[in-house]
Parts: C-alpha cells; sequence; structure tokens
C-alpha cells in the first residue's frame, strides 16, 4: 500500500553531516542531564511501601491523589489496579517510619473522606530489590544490544550491525535525558517502554538497510553513486514509514492521554522514542553507514567462474 507516492529521490544524505552533528549535540546534552540531574527513580528501585485499597462504591483517584500528596511523603503514585475500585498507592521509604506507620497514616488520610475504604495488603520493598531491578534492567538491555548487533552483522554486513546499534543508543540515551531533565518518574514501565523502542527503531533500520541492499543489486543503479542509492532506498520507503509510524503513534497518544497515571510512563517512553526512531533510522543509521565506507562491493558477491570440463 502507498498513499505517499514521491516520484524523485529526496537528497537525504547531502544534509548527512548536518543531521549527524544536531544528533551529536542532543546526544550530548541527553548524557549532561543524566549524568548531573540522574532519573527520578521509581518505588520498585529505590524501595518503599506499597498499599493496595479496596472501596464499596468507585474511587475518585483524582482527590486520593489530592490527599495522598497532602501528607508529603515526596514522589507517590495512584494507580487502578483493575477495576475502578481497586487502588494501588506506592509511596518512598520515609525516615523514621516504618511501612506499618506510613500505611496506617495514609489510610486514617483516606478515611476521613471515604469511610467505604479498606485496607487489602501491605507491601514493603527493600532498597536490595531497587539494586536488583537496577542490574536486571541494565543487563536486559545490554543482551538487547548484543543480540541486535549479532541479528544485523548476519544478516547484513557489519557496518549496517554497528550503525543500527549507535541510533538506537542514540534513541534510549534520548529518552532518558527527556526522563531526567523533566524529573519523570522512572519505573519498570518506562523500563519496558525503553526496551519496546529498541525493538521498534531496529525494525525500522532494518527495513531501510533491506532496501539498501536490493538497490545495490538492482541493474538500473549500478551508475548511481553510494549515497543516491540510499536515498533512493529512504524514499521508496517514506510511504510505509508514514504510514506506519503515523498510525503507532495515534495509538501511544491516546495512552498517554486518556490511559492513566498507570500507562503515563511507559507511553511517554514510546512516544519520545517513536518520534527519534523515525530520525535515527534514516537520518543517523544512513549517514553513519557512508562514514563507515559501505560500498558496493561489500554488498555484491564477487562472480566465481567456473571452468568447463575438457573433452
Amino acid at each position: 500500500m502507498e498513499f505517499f507516492h514521491i516520484k524523485r529521490d529526496i537528497p537525504f544524505m547531502s544534509y548527512g553531516k548536518l543531521t549527524t552533528a544536531i544528533s551529536l549535540l542532543t546526544f550530548v546534552v541527553a548524557v549532561f542531564f543524566l549524568v548531573f540531574k540522574g532519573l527520578n527513580f521509581g518505588v520498585e528501585f529505590t524501595g518503599g511501601t506499597v498499599v493496595e485499597l479496596r472501596y464499596e462504591q468507585p474511587a475518585d483517584f483524582q482527590q486520593i491523589r489530592h490527599q495522598v500528596d497532602g501528607l508529603k511523603y515526596g514522589e507517590s503514585q495512584v494507580q487502578s489496579l483493575g477495576t475502578a475500585r481497586d487502588v494501588m498507592v506506592r509511596l518512598p521509604n520515609i525516615k523514621g517510619k516504618s511501612s506499618a506507620q506510613i500505611s496506617e497514616e495514609v489510610f486514617n488520610v483516606l478515611k476521613t473522606a471515604r469511610p467505604d475504604v479498606k485496607v487489602m495488603k501491605v507491601e514493603f520493598i527493600g532498597p536490595s530489590v531497587g539494586e536488583e531491578l537496577v542490574t536486571h534492567g541494565l543487563t536486559a538491555l545490554t543482551i538487547v544490544c548484543l543480540g541486535i548487533i549479532a541479528y544485523l552483522a548476519i544478516r547484513f554486513e557489519w557496518r549496517f550491525a554497528v550503525s543500527a546499534v549507535i541510533a538506537n543508543m542514540h534513541d534510549v540515551v534520548i529518552i532518558l535525558g527527556c526522563f531526567a531533565f523533566f524529573q519523570w518518574e522512572f519505573s519498570l514501565a518506562v523500563l519496558a517502554g525503553v526496551l519496546a523502542v529498541l525493538g521498534y527503531s531496529v525494525n525500522e533500520s532494518v527495513v531501510v538497510f533491506d532496501r539498501i541492499r536490493e538497490n545495490f543489486h538492482k541493474p538500473n543503479m549500478r551508475g548511481k553513486t553510494v549515497p543516491e542509492v540510499i536515498d533512493n532506498a529512504i524514499t521508496a520507503t517514506m510511504s510505509r514509514t508514514i504510514i506506519t509510524h503515523a498510525s503507532t503513534e495515534a495509538m501511544v497518544l491516546s495512552m498517554l492521554l486518556f490511559g492513566g497515571a498507570a500507562l503515563h510512563g511507559f507511553s511517554m517512553a514510546l512516544t519520545i522514542g517513536i518520534v527519534f526512531g523515525i530520525y535515527s533510522s534514516v537520518l543517523v543509521a544512513s549517514p553513519l553507514l557512508l562514514m563507515f565506507g559501505v560500498s558496493r562491493e561489500n554488498m555484491a558477491k564477487p562472480v566465481v567462474i567456473k571452468e568447463e570440463a575438457v573433452v
């Protein structure tokens, strides 16, 4: 399906140095905020208290958040547990107060407005659990990156693999930099969104790379330069890119706007990742191919001339 037919190739590679410089600048800025401001880790990573509540009638989540914030315990999270009557409240560790004391104070405050509230379960998440989750999260990112490198190196060539991984890590660092700058809570849901962006972004890179490889083998492309071959490949996939990413972004934005607090971090990570994923696949990965010296000889297998048997 091709809704947007572009007759002339767009000279993307003529702007390769500019887009690479912009990407490098945004990358450095993101790293700066990560180093000097750091991520605002959620309760899952830092430890804290999780209180599960149940109301006899549907709960007013806005009122609950206002009451919990009034306790001034710091960054808190209130979300639904599947129904309008079941509520989960997450609170950070408070010095000098046990998990039982925190849950009791939360219950007493909420009961003043709604006597029908009941405490179903109270859980304490220790700091050691948070450290373990951070370690597992970094391990997951490392395994994903190594898997991407191995897959692309086998399917294409090492230049494609390195270009795609650099572009993907660019997307990840930009997402983390945004969360560090705005001090949005970094939870397990956000980590899941980051891993999803990795897979989403590499899929777009594979589509573009596959078309580049096909172009190197087409007879009508033999007189074209490498930048012209890449420009043709990107232009040929533009219709697919617009349709795919526009529909995906519409779904993610609906989660961001109407999904509530439970999906906010996940959908925000995906929203940022999809936008930069398109940018990096076209304007970061492809210029890197030129920098690494990709050529027709890298793609075309040498023709082996068989010797005829002499009778």
